[in-house]
């Protein structure tokens, strides 16, 4: 049976070589000192995954250590990465720290229980040598004194529950929430969750940005479309979603979905700037770029890979 770390077969080799060119030609260089990535990916039920370099009909799952290969060489351009639908088996979580190798590491949440919570957990990969843990790590959890009067208000938790992770890059110390939005029937049903986490990140980042750190927002807010949704929510509260990010789809199948988003607070209700400053950002489109021996719909290959692209910005450092 092979193993992640084996060679590849020279057809699928080839290919992983040209994805990673085709990274690099997207995605900013790591510049020590100098910037830093930080990047959003819901990998489509992240779990178990069938040990053949190609996987065939009748396999379950169809990922296979071809696609692990493939989001690897993804990740690994990126110095932080927040990932969402990692489910209770973790096969392909191991086998992807596995091929990142020794200078990679992860932190995540336990599984979230329920039929809401699809047995998800949130998950950040991180590169040690330019990204290492400051230590908090917390689930966000809804007060008993929240304003429960609004007809948007949040009755129970969250059904995925936000996870917030700090980080240090030379001397800048950020915090990282990631969350997944409950679906729901309909837009509205996910009013109630993205209003609160708006409340709470907003009340939250007042305390934390006094201490001078950093805090972004990141993950599938199930938001489809620019509007309602934006105002009633995130914008509301003062949370910024930059020019650079806006017009990058996120969905593999319909390019006027939004659903995942990197946001931050842009200096209005009391909450300072970050000291970090925004540069570019933008998806990585990937579709095109793995199977190509395959023949593959969109379809199988959201369950390869994903049917979200991942989501990423730069960002330059202060100076010290």
């Amino acid at each position: 049976m092979p193993n992640i770390t084996d060679i590849p077969p020279a057809n699928i080799m080839q290919e992983l070589l040209a994805l990673r060119t085709s990274v690099r030609e997207k995605v900013p260089s790591k510049r020590l000192g100098e910037n830093l990535l930080i990047a959003t990916w819901n990998i489509r039920a992240f779990g178990n995954i069938t040990r053949k370099w190609t996987s065939e009909e009748g396999d379950s799952p169809r990922r296979d250590l071809h696609s692990v290969r493939a989001i690897a060489e993804i990740v690994r351009h990126f110095d932080v990465i927040a990932l969402q639908e990692v489910k209770d088996n973790i096969r392909g979580l191991r086998d992807l720290m596995e091929i990142l190798g020794r200078d990679w590491s992860m932190i995540l949440t336990d599984v979230n229980r329920g039929d809401v919570g699809n047995g998800e957990r949130m998950a950040y990969l991180f590169d040690t040598r330019r990204v290492q843990l400051s230590g908090l790590a917390c689930e966000l959890v809804v007060p008993d004194e929240v304003d429960n009067v609004s007809t948007d208000a949040l009755s129970k938790q969250f059904a995925r529950t936000p996870y917030a992770v700090g980080f240090r890059t030379m001397n800048t110390t950020f915090v990282l929430v990631t969350l997944h939005i409950l679906y729901g029937g309909n837009a509205r049903d996910r009013i109630p969750e993205l209003r609160a986490i708006a409340k709470w990140l907003s009340d939250w980042a007042k305390r934390v940005n006094s201490y001078e750190q950093n805090f972004i927002a990141l993950g599938d807010f199930n938001i489809e479309a620019r509007g309602d949704l934006l105002e009633k929510t995130f914008i509301a509260e003062g949370l910024h979603i930059p020019e650079g990010l806006m017009g990058h789809s996120r969905s593999i199948f319909d390019e006027t979905k939004y659903y995942d988003h990197i946001t931050w607070f842009d200096g209005d209700n009391n909450i300072p700037r970050l000291s970090m400053e925004f540069t570019e950002g933008g998806n990585f489109d990937f579709t095109d770029k793995v199977f190509l021996d395959l023949n593959l719909t969109k379809q199988q290959i959201s369950w390869m890979i994903s049917d979200h692209y991942p989501l990423w910005a730069e960002f330059r450092l202060p100076e010290e």
